[in-house]
């Protein structure tokens, strides 16, 4: 059996810390390794404990998520960062996933899909909620309408039709698991899937296949 993904949380309210902390801590592919207040003692925490991934609240007192999400990826990057927090607003969206957290996740999550988030943050995938994974999109079609690009070279290996399917279900900020109960294959598959999806792309995660297949119109969307 694999070792256990080493988590940190991070969030000012000391009782929700508390509460996910007994919620992962009964999960074997799991392993709690400490907690921090803001993003000041998330730094020295993640220095200390070397943690798979930061499990990273936004809005706190001295330092905020998105500059510790910045000052985390430039000092220590091989630590994933999978921002936790209450609100989808755009400019708190776009501002973690610049500063380089690899996942966006709301607090009402289901403890599965966390679970799930955190194991796939560790190997450095990218996960977004659905709702997040939506304005993703719809903000990559803003600034393509409003800021035309050349258009990008087709892809040398055309991705198959299951690769679309899945690469469109993929880009709604679905899991691997989600994708494979939609298409009816086993989760395996859709993870070799997946990881052609990604090479056929050139893309290091699933975030930037997202971008990049807007970029070559491969989910159908409409264009104004």
């Amino acid at each position: 059996m694999s070792a256990p993904v080493r988590v940190l949380l991070v969030d000012d309210q000391a009782l929700f810390r508390e509460a996910l902390g007994t919620l992962l801590d009964v999960r074997e592919e799991i392993e709690v390794v400490g907690e921090a207040g803001d993003g000041d003692e998330a730094l020295r925490r993640s220095a200390a404990l070397s943690p798979d991934v930061v499990l990273m609240d936004l809005h706190m007192p001295v330092l905020d998520g998105i500059a510790a999400t910045r000052r985390l990826r430039a000092e220590q990057p091989a630590v994933r960062v999978l921002a936790l927090t209450t609100f989808d607003d755009d400019e708190d969206v776009f501002a973690a996933l610049r500063a380089g957290a690899v996942g966006y996740l709301l607090k009402d999550v289901a403890s599965d899909r966390l679970v799930e988030a955190l194991l796939a943050a560790a190997r450095g995938e990218s996960v977004l909620q659905p709702s997040v994974a939506a304005k993703v999109v719809a903000r990559f079609a803003q600034l393509a309408d409003t800021a035309p690009a050349p258009r990008p070279q087709p892809l040398v290996v055309p991705l198959t039709e299951r690769e679309l399917e899945v690469l469109r279900l993929l880009a709604t900020g679905r899991s691997n698991r989600e994708i494979a109960a939609a298409l009816f294959l086993a989760a395996g598959t859709v993870k070799n899937h997946v990881t052609n999806v990604l090479a056929k792309l050139g893309a290091r995660d699933r975030t930037q296949a997202a971008l990049r297949a807007r970029e070559l119109d491969l989910l159908g969307l409409p264009r104004e």
